[in-house]
């Protein structure tokens, strides 16, 4: 079964982000994944969180076990520590379902 997730981040260097979502996006393929919807967010009303965000994004698996999988990748670790952690100073998991 399908499952996605809703997330929420503080990005704060979106050149660097970018490059990250480059190199991440074919290991994120090969895992039945992508993103449905992407959003970069200019004024937040209400969050439960004690993190800043200014980006929202779904991102898809095609199971909660290929989600569990893409995560402990590798090649994806490696290009999260290099592209990710510099470039993003707070993720929140809003949300985590099956589609």
């Amino acid at each position: 079964m399908p499952y996605e997730i809703l997330v929420g981040l503080n990005v704060t260097d979106d050149e660097l982000y970018q490059k990250y979502r480059d190199e991440m996006t074919p290991i994120l393929k090969t895992y039945g994944g992508g993103f449905r919807y992407d959003f970069t967010i200019e004024k937040v009303l209400k969050n439960d969180s004690e993190s800043k965000i200014n980006r929202v994004f779904a991102i898809y698996f095609e199971s909660e076990e290929a989600k569990n999988e893409f995560f402990l990748n590798e090649k994806y670790l490696q290009i999260k520590e290099k592209y990710f952690t510099p470039s993003v100073s707070a993720t929140t998991t809003i949300a985590g379902y099956n589609r």
